[in-house]
């Protein structure tokens, strides 16, 4: 994704005024990616909003490739990989849930609503799963509108005299917060996946 990336004009299928997310997904080439392809081989149809970057590994997913793509206009970013007890590289995905909590709780920290930071598992014969996935995710950034990373970095910048920026008590920080709520109500906590995956 490159720094030209922007909404005017370039989102997937912005049709009658219409927001259309930019949502870039790290695919696992043993088992997310894979899915991918069997979807697109049986003609199952997801989102042109999700653009699919491939890695040999979701543990290979570096903290600074998902700050580059929010910074490059990306709306979403989600993380795709083998199922815990599947993964090539032994526990390589286990490592990069570790890293995707730590990394979202970052994220949020700065305002950015979870449903803009999400992953799920899909192994190579899950397109059909994977495809549900992405119309999901689709639909839930949708809702929240772009992201403004620019305006959001703006916010958290101290100012001038050293003193916080404008993030207390902002309408953004407020809406964030209501969307963070229903998007952690619809799904299960990480926290206890990851226990269960490492017991």
């Amino acid at each position: 994704m490159s720094a030209n990336t922007a909404h005017a004009g370039t989102s997937p299928a912005a049709k009658d005024g219409r927001f259309e997310p930019v949502i870039l997904a790290f695919t696992c080439n043993w088992c997310s990616y894979r899915a991918a392809d069997l979807a697109g081989t049986a003609r199952m149809k997801y989102p042109p909003n999700v653009r699919l970057v491939r890695l040999m590994c979701s543990g290979r997913v570096d903290p600074a490739f998902v700050m580059r793509a929010f910074a490059d206009g990306a709306d979403a970013v989600v993380l795709t990989g083998c199922w815990p007890a599947d993964c090539h590289y032994r526990i390589q995905n286990v490592k990069a849930l570790r890293r995707f909590l730590l990394l979202r709780r970052v994220l949020e920290s700065m305002g950015i609503e979870p449903a803009r930071f999400q992953r799920f598992y899909a192994s190579a014969a899950e397109g059909q799963q994977l495809a549900a996935e992405f119309d999901r995710i689709v639909e839930e950034v949708r809702a929240l509108g772009p992201l403004d990373w620019a305006g959001r970095q703006a916010a958290y910048v101290p100012s001038a005299d050293g003193g916080p920026g404008a993030r207390a008590g902002g309408a953004d920080a407020q809406g964030g917060a209501a969307g963070a709520g229903a998007a952690r109500a619809a799904a299960p906590p990480a926290e206890r996946e990851l226990a269960e995956v490492t017991a």
